[in-house]
């Protein structure tokens, strides 16, 4: 069984970058599509990116279009969010989870939580005004 752990996160100020790794331990990630969400508190979770599994297609929220970067290196087993022009509004815990989609491809069925298997714990993301 995979088991996928975030890092990355911290404080910054807004305006500032950060970037997440999503590191998979157990099994391979080679053939799994892998997204990110976040969480802010009082809040559900929502969707930010997704990678396909051979790293061809990328799907982003409409909220980090032109910021965020989504990206894999398949021998290291991680996937990484670059987060770019950061807001207050990011504020959020990160978490990257397990594609159990089949397909080698991102569209608008990649946002839903439902079909994501394996969580991993979060990481927390604060961005300061």
């Amino acid at each position: 069984q995979v088991q996928l752990a975030e890092s990355g996160g911290g404080l910054v100020q807004s305006g500032d970058s950060l970037r997440l790794s999503c590191v998979a331990s157990g099994s391979t990630i080679t053939d799994t599509n892998i997204g990110w969400f976040r969480q802010a508190p009082e809040k559900e979770r929502e969707f930010v990116a997704h990678i396909s599994r051979s790293g061809g297609g990328t799907y982003y929220a409409r909220s980090v279009k032109g910021r965020f970067i989504i990206s894999r290196d398949n021998a290291k087993n991680t996937v990484y969010l670059q987060m770019n022009k950061l807001r207050p509004e990011d504020t959020a815990v990160y978490f990257c989870a397990t594609d159990r989609s089949g397909l080698d491809s991102s569209s608008l069925d990649s946002t839903r939580a439902a079909q994501y298997g394996v969580w991993g714990q979060g990481t927390q993301v604060t961005v300061s005004s």
